[in-house]
C-alpha cells in the first residue's frame, strides 16, 4: 500500500484537489491517503472542503491578518517540514502554482520525499506574470519526479525543459472533474432569479499583478459595456482581499451589477452554468467554464493556458481599459463569434483526470 499525502491551502487548489482526494480515498486497498491543508485562504478553503465533504487529517492553519508571501512561504515550509518528518509519505502531491504548493514541494525536496505535481507544465515564460505563480510552478516542476499535465502542450513544455518523457502523464484537468460533480439541473439561487431576464455575465478578478489602478481601469471598461447593453446583468463575487474590494467600488450603485461575497464552490459552478459568458483573470475558470459551453474573456495580457485560445474557448482581452471595452463589446454583439466559442471543444478533458491520476499512482 502506498502512502500518499496531498497538500493544498487555497480555494482554487481545493476545488481541483478534492476530486482527487475522493478518488484516492475510494481505493483503501491501494492507498493510505493523508490530506494536509495549510489554510493559506482560511474561509474560502473551508467552504470548498465542506462542499466536497472532506475532512483534512492535518491543518497547519497558517493564515494571519495581512499576510505576505514571505509569511506564507516561511510558515508553510516550517509546517510541512514537521509533517513530512512525522508521516514520511511515499509521495507528496501538490497542485498548480500557489505559494502553498511551492513551499510544500521545497520541503519535500529537502526531506527526500518524492513530489508529484498535479497540473504540471503550464507556462507563460514571463516570470512576473502571473506573479508569483509563474515562478512557483517552474520551481515545483524542477523538484517533481512525477508530472501530471492537463494537456499535451503542457507535457511538451516539460520535455523541452529536460524532464524525462516517461515521468510525464497527460491526464486532463481535475477542474472538469469538480464541475461534473457539482453542477445540478435543479439549482436555484436568489441572485440567479434577479438575473433571469438578462444575459448574465459572471466576473472574477483578483490577480496580484493588476491590483490598484490597473484593476480599477479594467472595471471601468466593464461598467461602460454594461451601461451600453441594457440586456446585460453582471454578478461579481468579490475576493476577500481588501485591495480587490477597494477596486470594486467602481461598480457601486449600478442597477444591473451585483457585488456579492465569494460563493461556495458548488454555488459558483452552478452560477457559471447559468451565465451567458464569463470575464475572469482566474486560471481554473479558463478551464472550467468552457466545459459548460460558456465563452471566456480572459482579463490578462497573457495566459499559461494557450490551448484554450487555440481551441477557441478563450479570448484574450488584456488589461487595458479600451481593449477590454472593445473585446467585451465584440463578444456581446458578434453572434457568430459567440456561437463559435460556445461550441468549441474544451481541450482540458472529459472529467476523468482524478481516475487517471489514481490509476497511474497504482502502477508506478
Amino acid at each position: 500500500m502506498k502512502k500518499i499525502m496531498l497538500v493544498f491551502g487555497t480555494r482554487p487548489e481545493a476545488i481541483k484537489m478534492c476530486p482527487l482526494v475522493r478518488e484516492l480515498r475510494s481505493r483503501p486497498d491501494s492507498f493510505e491517503t493523508t490530506v494536509v491543508v495549510t489554510g493559506q485562504h482560511r474561509e474560502m478553503l473551508d467552504q470548498v472542503l465542506e462542499a466536497f465533504d472532506i475532512k483534512p487529517d492535518l491543518d497547519l492553519d497558517i493564515m494571519q491578518a495581512r499576510q505576505t508571501l514571505f509569511d506564507v512561504t516561511e510558515r508553510t515550509l516550517d509546517g510541512m517540514r514537521r509533517v513530512l518528518a512525522l508521516k514520511r509519505p511515499d509521495i507528496l502531491l501538490v497542485h498548480g502554482d500557489t505559494t502553498t504548493s511551492f513551499a510544500s514541494a521545497l520541503a519535500a525536496f529537502y526531506e527526500g520525499v518524492t513530489v508529484g505535481h498535479v497540473e504540471a507544465g503550464l507556462r507563460t515564460y514571463n516570470i512576473e506574470a502571473p506573479f508569483p505563480e509563474e515562478f512557483n510552478r517552474q520551481a515545483i516542476d524542477i523538484v517533481s519526479k512525477w508530472s501530471f499535465s492537463p494537456t499535451e502542450a503542457a507535457r511538451e513544455n516539460l520535455i523541452r525543459e529536460g524532464k524525462k518523457a516517461e515521468t510525464i502523464f497527460v491526464t486532463g484537468n481535475t477542474e472538469i472533474d469538480a464541475i461534473k460533480m457539482m453542477v445540478r439541473d435543479d439549482y436555484t439561487h436568489p441572485e440567479l432569479d434577479w438575473a433571469a431576464d438578462s444575459r448574465l455575465v459572471i466576473l472574477t478578478a483578483h490577480r496580484r499583478e493588476t491590483l490598484g489602478d490597473t484593476m480599477k481601469s479594467m472595471f471601468r471598461a466593464i461598467r461602460r459595456v454594461v451601461d451600453r447593453h441594457e440586456e446585460v446583468k453582471l454578478i461579481y463575487p468579490v475576493h476577500l482581499n481588501p485591495a480587490v474590494r477597494e477596486a470594486a467600488e467602481v461598480f457601486w450603485n449600478h442597477p444591473r451589477i451585483r457585488l456579492i461575497d465569494p460563493l461556495a464552490a458548488s454555488d459558483f459552478h452552478n452560477f457559471l452554468a447559468h451565465s451567458h459568458l464569463v470575464l475572469t483573470d482566474s486560471g481554473g475558470i479558463q478551464e472550467g467554464a468552457p466545459a459548460l459551453n460558456k465563452p471566456v474573456l480572459v482579463l490578462r495580457d497573457e495566459t499559461e493556458r494557450p490551448e484554450g485560445v487555440a481551441a477557441g474557448t478563450l479570448l484574450l482581452a488584456g488589461t487595458n481599459e479600451d481593449a477590454i471595452y472593445d473585446t467585451f463589446t465584440r463578444l456581446l454583439e458578434d453572434n457568430e463569434l459567440y456561437a463559435k466559442m460556445a461550441a468549441a471543444k474544451n481541450p482540458y478533458g472529459e472529467g476523468l483526470a482524478s481516475k487517471i491520476i489514481a490509476d497511474i499512482l497504482e502502477k508506478n
